[in-house]
């Protein structure tokens, strides 16, 4: 972010603006809120933490991506595990009056909160993609909100606007998730998920539990789209990126870790089966200087 977004959380319950009020918490020491409610509509939205979130009584465990809807009345809380992890959120709330004269403008705007009133589920779960989506809207309103430029509280509204009619799109494609396009749709979203993790774990355990489907699915998807089995792809994706990382000169005693490898002998290896040379082969043949 170009400036600090983020608010000193006071455990204010109530609004300031008869509209709506976005915040970017960062906590690191919150080990409790008591359970309360309030008159105002409040979409929150999990980036970090130890937390479970407690909504109308169902508890539900948070993980990053993950969005609540909680409509005025209903008693919520977070319960935190443990402290010393920090706790990062966005929170929207919107005025129950500003709420409803935009829904008197077109009932689409109330599409996810219908849904949540009328069955009772408060906890949505999305993938990478679509939360990177999300927060980047929601860093543009708050840019906008403190930010000083011409027709502000105007395009501060649009906002508003356009996002909730965002939140229902995605609330509807996870209701109405249409099977025949869906793998091609995870497909797309695997490969630029591995693409931004490639140093972290791309375990199938991992890559079912973040797109919340079986591995099964996920193996079978890859593999009809790709032609390759998502092993190998990933394998492949990190080999090609550590290249570029030798072409910049990164040691090779940080290379490895830094491109997912647990050691050096795994990744040398894999780079000279893949390629043909070994990596200080490859660094030579380039004319590059020593990197150890």
């Amino acid at each position: 972010m170009k400036k600090e977004l983020s608010t000193v959380f006071n455990q204010r319950q109530y609004m300031k603006s008869g509209e709506f009020e976005v915040f970017f918490y960062k906590d690191l020491d919150l080990d409790h809120i008591v359970v309360h409610s309030h008159p105002y509509y409040e979409v929150y939205f999990f980036l970090s933490g130890d937390v479970t979130y407690e909504v109308d009584g169902i508890e539900s465990p948070l993980q990053y991506g993950d969005y609540l809807l909680i409509p005025p009345g209903v008693k919520h809380q977070p319960l935190f595990h443990s402290t010393g992890k920090n706790y990062q959120r966005f929170v929207l709330w919107i005025s129950r009056e500003y709420y409803q004269s935009i829904c008197s403008w077109s009932e689409d705007f109330s599409y996810s909160f219908q849904y949540v009133v009328k069955e009772k589920k408060y906890h949505f779960r999305t993938d990478f993609i679509t939360f990177q989506n999300i927060q980047g809207m929601l860093l543009d309103l708050l840019e906008e909100i403190h930010g000083h430029k011409a027709f502000q509280h105007l395009n501060a509204q649009l906002q508003v606007q356009s996002f909730l009619l965002q939140l229902n799109r995605i609330t509807y494609n996870m209701l109405h998730e249409v099977p025949a396009a869906s793998g091609n749709v995870l497909y797309l979203k695997l490969c630029d998920y591995i693409n931004n993790h490639l140093d972290e774990d791309l375990s199938l355990d991992r890559l079912a539990s973040f797109f919340y489907t079986s591995k099964y699915h996920i193996s079978h998807v890859f593999k009809d789209n790709m032609g390759i089995s998502l092993h190998q792809y990933i394998i492949k994706k990190r080999l090609q990126s550590s290249k570029n990382g030798i072409l910049s000169g990164i040691p090779f005693t940080k290379l490895y870790h830094q491109y997912g490898f647990s050691d050096y002998t795994s990744f040398y290896r894999a780079f000279k089966k893949e390629f043909g040379l070994s990596p200080k082969e490859f660094r030579e043949q380039k004319k590059l200087p020593d990197g150890y």
